[in-house]
């Protein structure tokens, strides 16, 4: 009986080791540093959002409401920015250029407004065009409703995919049982509109009377965290779960990713928010986090200048201050790295036009790595 119990205990063992995932939670820390980061921009609270004009300057968000132009070497701060609801989370967050801006010179931003009849505020989305050092043609393009006075998980980053529709997220307002799984109300989403404001014919619940027609996906929870993946053309989101279940997730036209009813986190009192992790009809995450990094922008790494980084992942912590690199293989995590450690919370991160990394640290400001020869 005894010898039984050693080798059932044995083959347990084994098999723990043969399908454990230690190899891709484990963050590994580099033997040799690929890069030193040179503090480009400096005396930046929170940068939240970055993007990068065709003649090499740089458009920077900063959360308490101030839009700046970054041009050799000088900060200049746009006039008509859009006035914020600044709470909480709350406040100017992303920014991005059209596609097509060498013709029509949109630039998009995300921010907290509080527009409408209910007091707090929500997510809006608006286009302007920068001339000089103010903006003009200023239009509101989506705002979210009701408001809230919740400070909490406002989303919201932005991203074009390859037919040049305009994605953006907002994240469920704190109000996790009511928004996420409810298509009639904002919160915990991600929308597709057109560049006009409009929403695509084939969006996938125009059809479905009382839904917000700008869903393309919902039951999120709080992504801050979107990009292109250059490769294929989809859309990739990560999000902030509760206490662990941070995820990463490819959006899918009207798929439902789960929250609350599915997740890997906890309450923060360490109370269960469900017993599931999956049901059928909801989405797997490609990736998730236990614990929570508190994940924030992401970058695909594309450029020459790190051929050792080509295709992974670049992934802000705002919780444990570094910037994580993931190695991918078949949509699956393979590898983590911890990059720039204890410098402090990573808001943003970017691959700009010129092939090099921006990363945006809290208190700080903007650090540009410069690979190690």
């Amino acid at each position: 009986m005894k010898n039984s119990i050693s080798f059932l205990v044995l083959v347990l063992i084994s098999l723990n080791i043969s399908c454990g995932q230690k190899d891709e939670n484990e963050v590994n820390t580099p033997d040799k540093v690929a890069f030193t980061p040179q503090l480009l921009i400096e005396d930046l609270p929170i940068a939240w959002g970055m993007a990068f004009l065709p003649d090499g300057s740089m458009l920077v968000t900063e959360k308490s409401g101030e839009l700046i132009h970054f041009k050799g070497g000088k900060k200049t701060i746009i006039d008509n920015s859009p006035t914020i609801y600044f709470r909480g989370q709350g406040g100017l967050m992303d920014i991005a250029i059209d596609p097509d801006y060498q013709n029509n010179g949109w630039v998009y931003i995300s921010y907290s407004s509080d527009d409408g009849d209910d007091k707090g505020g929500n997510t809006a989305i608006m286009r302007a065009k920068l001339n000089g050092n103010s903006l003009t043609n200023s239009e509101v393009l989506y705002k979210a409703s009701p408001n809230s006075t919740k400070g909490q998980h406002f989303g919201s980053r932005i991203a074009f995919d390859n037919d040049g529709y305009l994605y953006f997220s907002i994240g469920d307002r704190g109000d996790r049982d009511i928004n996420p799984q409810d298509i009639k109300r904002d919160g915990g989403k991600i929308y597709r509109i057109n560049r006009d404001g409009s929403i695509p014919s084939d969006n996938p619940f125009v059809n479905s009377e009382g839904a917000k027609t700008a869903i393309y996906s919902y039951g999120h929870r709080n992504p801050q965290g979107m990009v292109k993946n250059p490769y294929t053309g989809e859309i990739w989101t990560n999000e902030h779960g509760p206490k662990g279940g941070d995820e990463i997730n490819i959006v899918g036209k009207g798929k439902n990713y789960g929250w609350p009813v599915v997740t890997y986190g906890v309450n923060y009192s360490g109370t269960p928010i469900t017993d599931q992790t999956q049901k059928e009809g909801m989405e797997d995450p490609l990736y998730y986090w236990v614990p929570s990094i508190a994940p924030s922008g992401m970058a695909f790494v594309t450029s020459d200048k790190y051929p050792d980084w080509k295709g992974s992942l670049l992934v802000g912590s705002l919780k444990f201050q570094y910037l994580e690199r993931l190695e991918l293989k078949n949509n699956k995590v393979v590898y983590r790295e911890k990059l720039m450690p204890d410098l402090g919370r990573i808001r943003d991160v970017r691959q700009a036009p010129d092939g090099f990394i921006y990363v945006s640290v809290e208190g700080k400001g903007i650090y540009k790595l410069v690979p190690n020869k």
